[in-house]
């Protein structure tokens, strides 16, 4: 295997989060900032964040709209960011790359996050007309992905399936099948 930035090879996805540690103002400043500085197609910036600190009234939506799975242990997280992006630019035109955009920014506070020595996990399953109502969000705004951020928790506070996933081994696809050919 090619030698990797030990951030990168350290950085992985945790469903057990500590249900008892927040994150600091700096940090959260610090994750948002390393998503600002994510490149994006014509300098555009079109990610947009919403922050919901865990009991706060922004979380309570955010994980209300998680699918029942996620919801099992995402409420554990010190935070729940709700990523989307604006669909159209500055000048009223498509932004057809916003979403690989939005993608480039969680990336990098994915990255600011290890570095920091918290962790990240990515989530996909929500109800994004749902979020989109209850959050109130302007009919430009697409949500794309929400970001459970905190400290690890322990793994055997999540249910069995759960926590086999979390203590089992971290496996990849060989390089080569990444390959176009």
């Amino acid at each position: 295997m090619a030698q990797l930035s030990p951030i990168l090879a350290t950085r992985w996805s945790p469903h057990a989060f500590d249900p008892v540690a927040d994150l600091t103002d700096a940090e959260v400043a610090s994750l948002l900032e390393a998503a600002r500085w994510a490149p994006s197609a014509d300098n555009t910036q079109p990610w947009r964040f919403l922050v919901g600190r865990r009991d706060d009234e922004a979380f309570k939506r955010i994980l209300t709209n998680l699918s029942t799975g996620n919801q099992r242990w995402a409420g554990r997280a010190s935070a729940l960011l709700l990523g989307a992006h604006t669909t159209t630019g500055p000048t009223g035109g498509p932004l057809p790359h916003a979403a690989y955009d939005l993608g480039q920014a969680v990336a990098h506070l994915t990255v600011q996050a290890t570095a920091l020595r918290l962790y990240v996990r990515q989530i996909s399953g929500f109800d994004a007309a749902g979020l989109r109502a209850d959050l109130e969000l302007s009919a430009e705004i697409r949500p794309h992905v929400v970001v459970a951020v905190g400290r690890l928790g322990d793994p055997y506070s999540l249910p069995e399936d759960l926590r086999a996933r979390e203590i089992g081994l971290r496996q990849r696809r060989p390089l080569a099948e990444l390959m176009l050919r």
